[in-house]
């Protein structure tokens, strides 16, 4: 399909605008997504450069925490301290013997054919002491060099996460990690490092995964490191206040990552042609009834979950929402604040991987203000007893393919459609009660996998979403934090009593296929991501 000249193009805008009340002039024009269903999903079905890979992180992966000078996270004490928080009672000493076994596990990426994989930088491996003044470990830093050079001789582009949840436990012993505005200085010496050593090598960085997890789980819930909550909220915890920490800690790190991505761009981006973007997570949510003020909770829990880091970035303050619930014990910007926080992306990581109903509650908690139902909107995972959709080994699970088209809407309408990568999407299985040839055979992932690329293709190609890649969670089982080794979200089945082999499941192998025809130059499919391309900018243009 050949674009229409401009002239004709505006034509017929005119002549047709007055029938789309809601997209007056986009979605009149929209070209169809050239394949109907998933079955005739390939590589050329997504437009040239699009980016296939795979994810993992550095506590989950590597082990050898004891290891050639390696300092303890506050990942490492939270589960030796409370082993009873993790459902197996394990911990990530070991991880899936990464460090020792990563050429090994870049040859996986490459035998499935994609093109990049998600990594993190250990913080505490490469500066024990939180901070460079405390001593830099130089055989931390050579463990990333080989790895980054073992991705690159391989074809295969890292794209690179400075801080995923593993705060070194020095700098949470000194003086509360993130509860301290200290923490954005010594962030920032820490990005700095990083963009020093290997930024001639890494062009796609994340200055932060997942804020919200960090914030909710390890502040207001206390069931992720450091395990800090209120102890009406989960007795479990010996300190803490879920009314005021998750705010404190999510506005920290949102300064932490606006100084590093200024950081970048200020001394190392013009140099070194790299992108700088964060990594935020977002249940998308679906109203549990018509009624207005469900309508109004669905809003507001993607405003409380997605909008609490998206808002700052994009527009420099909170939610207009979490202006008005949460009131005085929410942080405020200085105008420097939010001068540096808007904008302060080349892309935005997304990690999705389901949807629950939401439903207002007025009443909130009982026992005293948390962040958790500050909202006043309560999520449900089933409506009169039926599920969302089927439900993965994880209880928070259900899949909701839509839903990853829904959110990429919301950005494209809300927040300027920025420049997006999936930088998590995944289903798991449990690990007991099915053996490992029923794993390695379990087609449930792979059907995930190729809904939601669906969906995304859909995003791109009838809704106009700026989206640019998609990376798989994970290529490997691994320790799933709070989850231990309970359940396995890996495209390659890790055999945990047998010397952590590795063997490709289903999903890898649909994967090697999906990505073995070549992203041609320009195809058709291009030809018709253009087409819709300029005609939605003639259209904003009018």
């Amino acid at each position: 399909m050949e674009c229409p000249s401009l002239a004709i193009f505006l034509f017929l805008l005119v002549l047709v605008a007055p029938i789309n009340h809601h997209h007056p002039y986009f979605s009149i024009v929209v070209v169809s997504s050239p394949a109907a269903d998933t079955d005739s999903l390939n590589r050329t079905s997504f437009p040239t450069g699009f980016v296939f890979g795979a994810a993992s992180s550095a506590y989950q992966y590597e082990g050898a925490a004891n290891v050639d000078g390696r300092g303890p996270s506050i990942w490492d004490t939270f589960t030796n301290k409370y082993p009873g928080r993790i459902d197996d009672g394990s911990n990530g000493d070991r991880g899936v013997d990464f460090y020792f076994r990563y050429k090994e596990d870049v040859k996986l990426v490459k035998d499935m054919n994609m093109d990049a994989f998600r990594i993190s930088i250990s913080w505490s491996r490469v500066l024990p002491a939180g901070r460079i003044s405390g001593g830099v470990n130089e055989k931390g830093i050579m463990f990333y060099h080989r790895l980054i050079d073992e991705l690159l001789s391989n074809g295969i582009e890292p794209f690179v996460t400075i801080l995923h949840l593993d705060l070194p436990q020095a700098l949470e012993e000194e003086y509360g990690g993130f509860l301290s505005p200290l923490i954005v200085d010594d962030y920032r010496g820490f990005a700095e490092l990083c963009f020093r050593e290997y930024g001639g090598k890494v062009k796609k960085w994340i200055t932060i995964n997942e804020p919200w997890t960090m914030s909710s789980y390890g502040y207001d819930e206390g069931i992720f490191a450091p395990g800090r909550c209120s102890q009406w909220a989960n007795p479990a915890c010996e300190a803490g206040d879920s009314a005021t920490e998750p705010y404190i800690v999510s506005h920290h790190a949102l300064l932490s990552h606006a100084s590093a991505v200024n950081l970048y761009r200020q001394k190392f981006q013009q140099w070194q042609n790299g992108e700088i973007g964060i990594a935020l997570n977002c249940f998308w949510m679906v109203p549990y009834s018509d009624s207005i003020v469900d309508q109004a909770a669905a809003r507001r829990a993607v405003d409380f979950m997605f909008g609490w880091h998206m808002e700052p970035i994009t527009y420099g303050r909170y939610p207009k929402s979490m202006e008005a619930n949460v009131g005085e014990r929410l942080p405020k910007f200085t105008k420097e604040q939010s001068s540096n926080l808007i904008g302060s992306y080349d892309f935005v990581g997304i990690n999705y991987y389901t949807t629950f109903y939401a439903i207002h509650n007025s009443i909130g908690s009982k026992s005293g203000f948390r962040y958790k139902t500050d909202s006043l909107a309560e999520w449900r995972s089933e409506k009169d007893g039926v599920p969302i959709g089927p439900q993965g080994a994880s209880f928070w699970l259900n899949v909701y393919p839509e839903g990853i088209r829904d959110l990429m809407n919301h950005l494209k309408h809300k927040y300027n459609n920025p420049p997006v990568y999936i930088t998590e999407n995944g289903l798991d299985e449990e690990t007991q009660g099915i053996t490992m040839e029923e794993s390695l055979q379990n087609p449930d992932r792979t059907q995930y996998i190729k809904a939601h690329l669906h969906q995304l293709q859909k995003a791109i190609y009838e809704d106009g979403a700026n989206i640019r890649g998609y990376f798989a969670w994970s290529l490997l089982d691994n320790y799933e934090w709070s989850s231990g080794y309970t359940v396995r979200f890996g495209l390659h089945y890790v055999d945990y009593q047998n010397g952590m082999k590795r063997e490709p499941k289903h999903s890898a192998k649909w994967f090697a296929d999906f990505l073995l025809h070549p992203n041609h130059t320009t195809t058709t499919t291009d030809k018709r991501h253009l087409c819709l391309k300029l005609q939605h900018e003639s259209s904003s243009s009018l």
